[in-house]
């Protein structure tokens, strides 16, 4: 039977290599013509959408899989800067005697406020000019600022650094997904976007262990410090080695020569796709208890099974980089490969992953045994992380070229202000509320139920976001 025509810019056919961890290194996977196969990912070779041939920005394969992995080493960074609080939540309550509504704002707040704002200008900024100099920047901001952290005489300045780390924060992820799309073609995106967001998980977990094991052996001061200071070297290594792509590589011409549009232009562009407007409520909703959650799960483990920190970093951390990775490839991997058949499974499989997590999080927080409740976690954890490659690899598909970072920024500001912005914020004040009545136990059911209302939510606007996907697929085609 002849094959359907399609417009190359949306082939999402693809095949995925189960060995890819194995091959992030450069060189470790052959390349020859006609294989199909890259390294990460196997393709029909001539179903892969490429480059002009004679384009004199043509990348090698070894090195786009080279400039992937320097890209999942710098979103390891800016989880490990991000994420190192959490474990430290207990000892800085201790020292300047906060409640539990203070401890959130310094993990939600402080950091999200100043990261979805400062975001929106720094995307614009890399929607025109240098993608990869910006990155180096961002990481020696950030870098620079979560050492100073552990500086902090006060909450007050405590405070003023997590803002701090925020606004370098602000400078990386957008133009990241923007050079991304333009490294590798479209029927890779979600699975690239997915390994890029491995990061996540991997870089949470390293900072859980090693936020947990310094702040045992020295204190929490130290374990800021030490964490913060090797970026700087790793901004040095971006800005020398990470390479400049032509926006568009894959993209019609006339895509990438369009005029440039403002940033309102491009927000209402984005509010006019009811599917994107229900994507990114999804996420948001799905980032409210991620993120609420991934900044009390510590100190629920020390606090109502009395564990300590390095045990409890030690245990999050080996999950995290475990089954947090692989969830995360996971649904990137299934939403190339099941959007074969119909599109919209890059919002269904978010949306049934997010329903099948939510009996293992009652068994996680409600279980007497932290043991069972770690082994629970790590089912958790891998169904937590599959929304991620799809939303954002489908943010990019919706957008023509020139508006991709800021796409990104869109739907980071989104995500951001709604789920680190508040989800911290409101897990802790519930916290609080609920003290008198349940005492030390009141953090568990804070968590629980913050998980089940908003997951409940998250599923909802994936399945509505899926209702109205092809015919916005459809606008984009016309923006060309």
């Amino acid at each position: 039977m002849p094959r359907r025509r399609e417009n190359p810019a949306y082939r999402f056919d693809t095949g995925v290599n189960p060995l890819f961890l194995a091959h992030l290194s450069c060189g470790l996977v052959s390349t020859r013509p006609g294989t199909g196969y890259h390294g990460l990912v196997s393709f029909p070779a001539e179903s892969e959408p490429a480059a002009p041939t004679d384009d004199p920005h043509r990348f090698s394969p070894r090195y786009t899989r080279c400039a992937l992995g320097l890209l999942l080493v710098v979103y390891v960074f800016n989880f490990i800067d991000r994420s190192i609080l959490s474990i430290l939540l207990e000892p800085i309550k201790k020292e300047f005697e906060l409640s539990d509504t203070a401890l959130g704002l310094l993990s939600g707040p402080a950091f999200a406020i100043f990261y979805t704002f400062v975001g929106l200008p720094i995307a614009r900024w890399s929607d025109r000019g240098n993608r990869t100099g910006i990155i180096a920047l961002a990481i020696f901001v950030w870098s620079a600022m979560t050492a100073v952290t552990g500086l902090a005489s006060n909450f007050f300045w405590l405070l003023l650094a997590r803002i701090g780390v925020g606004v370098g924060e602000a400078g990386c992820s957008p133009p990241a997904h923007s050079l991304l799309s333009d490294y590798f073609p479209p029927s890779r995106r979600a699975t690239v976007l997915g390994i890029y967001s491995l990061g996540i998980p991997i870089g949470s977990g390293i900072g859980f262990l090693a936020g947990g094991w310094i702040e045992e052996f020295f204190d929490w001061r130290t374990a800021f410090l030490v964490v913060g200071t090797p970026g700087i070297l790793l901004a040095l290594l971006v800005k020398l080695t990470l390479r400049e792509p032509p926006r568009g590589r894959f993209d019609a011409p006339v895509s990438a020569s369009a005029p440039d549009l403002s940033l309102p232009q491009v927000l209402r562009l984005m509010n006019g796709l009811k599917s994107f407007r229900h994507m990114a409520m999804a996420a948001a909703l799905h980032a409210f208890y991620g993120y609420g959650a991934g900044a009390f799960i510590a100190t629920f483990f020390r606090r109502s099974h009395e564990m300590n920190a390095g045990e409890i970093g030690s245990w999050l951390a080996a999950i995290g980089i475990t089954a947090g990775a692989a969830g995360t490839f996971l649904g990137g991997v299934l939403g190339d490969r099941l959007s074969v058949r119909d599109l919209r499974w890059y919002m269904w499989v978010p949306a049934i992953a997010t329903a099948a997590f939510i009996p293992f999080a009652f068994l996680l927080y409600l279980s007497p045994n932290p043991y069972v409740g770690l082994v629970a976690y790590l089912p958790g954890s891998v169904l937590g992380g599959m929304y991620l490659g799809p939303t954002f690899a489908m943010t990019q598909t919706l957008v023509p070229a020139r508006m991709r970072a800021t796409a990104s920024a869109i739907l980071l500001f989104t995500i951001n202000i709604i789920g680190l912005g508040l989800g911290p914020q409101g897990v802790g004040i519930l916290s609080d509320l609920l003290e008198p009545a349940l005492g030390i136990e009141s953090l568990r059911y804070a968590l629980l139920s913050t998980i089940v209302v908003f997951a409940g939510g998250s599923i909802l606007h994936y399945g509505l976001a899926a209702r109205t996907l092809r015919e916005d697929l459809v606008r984009r085609d016309a923006l060309d």
